[in-house]
């Protein structure tokens, strides 16, 4: 009994071109939202959020059509290959246009704008000049500074004189591609770093807001592009939706039981390379400076679409679907795999879960729901603290959490065949919520290397989570139903991912971005760990080995356990 690794990186294809797209959506449309069109937190979490209310109903229907899909295409091509190319090709095509209409509206701003170099002595011939970008900040300039305590980044009181030099400049930089040195380059004295660092927070304390609020009166003059971008978003998550459940489902439909939990470590792989993919592209392309916080995203998401299109040509080239699905089932009658516990067969001879089950399933999605409304929270919003907050380039340490988890999948999956996967989730959860406890404490003078390592414990601890997490859920479903528990697994993540950016945004506006962001995820991980330890179905642990069984490698050798776990 040993998973066949290449098939299964094979139909990884799959939600490595999902990740793929999630990658670049998350990080730019968030960017778009409120650089662009100038929206608050609070509205753009709605539209962020719009992927999950879709998710909530759309996930759990078509990974229930999937496992009833038995028509002729269904025979020839599989269940749920069909949703996965349809699916692609539709997202791709909004994608793409959604990258069409990002650019239309930068280039509006920059029109608008007419963004010229203003000199510190030119400051009040300028006030006057019909230059509609230069008159509206210089006015919301005098607004802010008058409500911002300044002289708490400096060590002597900021004049109004030097605050125009500050962000006007005698070397006539323009004031939205202001952009000041990293503080840790190494050749600046202290002394340096520290008025670096304090330039830094005066841009973040001022100049974004004003570039916020010009954005939203640009979009406000003339609102047909916000309209366009948000109803071909619409069509893009529309189409995501009707394939993710069965692209995820694909894997449990042609894996037996005992291996699931590594076969699911090598789905999560592929997807955190097609993730890092777009992040390291993210960082060549600049997508995180500041100074490009109004450039056209028609390059990367373009991009995004030509790996998916490639991923899914080689998906289609390489999967057979039918005949990998008729091994599965073959191989689970060889060794008795087919003898569920806990089914109950009513009077139509229909397979349904027994009390303990239900049980163990109710507990599981509490537990997915929580963990997610922390999770999610840090990420949906992350691109923004990231600039706002910690002024570093979130594609980078973005990168660094997806290689920790991309080295840590593997090594999950195994831990689990050796300890159980509840215990190893719930290591994981301990060391997620200690990351982001921690985090809450980090600020722009933050050390890289303190940053680094926290990123990097919380995607080692989300791989460990997310590796075992699924395949719990799929192992509670009759053989029957793969598709639809894969729909209840996505059910619970999108309820939390859907609810999460509002809540958190609505925080964030009412106190502040650092004091809430990764306390709130902190809170809401802790909270799983409770209801994991409730959940008493769905493992696995070791056997036995006899016989020539004894021969083969223990790891490969499990059988799920469907009593409720050992503590």
């Amino acid at each position: 009994m040993k998973l066949n690794y290449k098939k299964t990186f094979l139909v990884g294809l799959a939600f490595f071109l999902i990740c793929a797209f999630w990658s670049t959506y998350d990080s730019l449309v968030a960017l778009t939202l409120t650089n662009k069109y100038g929206m608050s937190h609070t509205l753009s979490g709605v539209i962020m959020a719009l992927d999950n209310i879709l998710a909530l109903f759309m996930l759990p229907l078509f990974g229930a059509l999937s496992d009833k899909a038995d028509g002729k295409i269904a025979k020839k091509f599989g269940k749920r290959t069909p949703f996965i190319v349809i699916g692609t090709v539709i997202a791709v095509v909004c994608f793409f246009f959604m990258s069409v209409a990002d650019a239309g509206q930068a280039t509006k701003m920059q029109s608008y704008s007419n963004p010229q170099t203003v000199s510190s002595v030119m400051w009040e011939e300028n006030r006057e000049i019909d230059n509609p970008y230069f008159n509206y900040t210089y006015t919301k300039m005098d607004k802010l500074y008058k409500k911002t305590d300044a002289t708490k980044y400096f060590d002597t009181t900021i004049e109004k004189g030097t605050l125009k030099q500050l962000y006007i400049g005698e070397a006539e930089i323009p004031f939205e591609n202001l952009i000041f040195p990293a503080s840790s380059d190494e050749k600046l004295t202290d002394e340096q770093k520290k008025e670096i660092t304090a330039q830094k927070q005066l841009y973040s304390d001022l100049v974004i807001p004003v570039r916020d609020a010009y954005a939203k009166s640009v979009t406000m003059d003339n609102p047909a592009s916000l309209i366009a971008f948000i109803a071909i978003l619409f069509f893009a998550l529309l189409s995501m939706a009707t394939f993710r459940s069965p692209a995820v489902a694909l894997m449990p439909a042609i894996t037996i039981k005992p291996l699931r939990s590594k076969a699911n470590a090598i789905i999560n792989i592929m997807g955190v390379i097609g993730g890092s993919i777009i992040l390291g592209l993210g960082m060549v392309i600049g997508t995180g400076n500041a100074s490009n916080a109004l450039m056209s995203y028609i390059p990367m998401i373009g991009i995004t679409c030509i790996i998916m299109v490639v991923a899914l040509i080689v998906f289609i080239l390489t999967v057979r679907e039918p005949k990998l699905c008729a091994e599965m089932e073959a191989e689970t009658a060889k060794y008795g795999l087919d003898k569920e516990k806990d089914i109950v067969v009513d009077q139509t001879g229909k397979q349904k879960l027994g009390k303990a089950r239900i049980k163990s399933l109710v507990f599981m999605m509490l537990s997915i729901m929580f963990w997610f409304f922390g999770y999610n929270a840090v990420t949906s919003k992350y691109s923004v603290y990231a600039s706002v907050v910690l002024n570093v380039d979130f594609n980078f340490t973005l990168l660094i959490a997806q290689i920790a988890a991309l080295i840590a999948f593997f090594p999950a999956g195994l831990l689990a065949s050796k300890i159980g996967r509840k215990k190893t989730i719930m290591g994981g959860i301990i060391i997620l919520t200690a990351s982001f406890a921690v985090a809450s404490f980090m600020g722009a003078g933050t050390s890289s290397i303190v940053m680094s390592l926290l990123f990097v414990l919380a995607g080692i601890s989300w791989a460990a989570i997310n590796v075992n997490s699924l395949p719990m859920v799929v192992e509670l479903a009759t053989g029957a139903d793969v598709g639809k528990f894969t729909g209840f697994y996505y059910t619970a993540s999108m309820a939390a991912q859907t609810l999460t950016p509002i809540i958190s945004g609505a925080l964030m506006e009412a106190l502040d971005m650092r004091s809430v962001l990764f306390p709130y995820g902190a809170i809401f991980v802790a909270l799983s760990f409770v209801t994991m330890i409730f959940v008493m179905h769905g493992d696995s642990k070791p056997e036995a080995n006899k016989g020539l069984d004894a021969l083969a490698e223990p790891e490969e050798l499990l059988e799920v356990s469907d009593s409720p776990t050992s503590k």
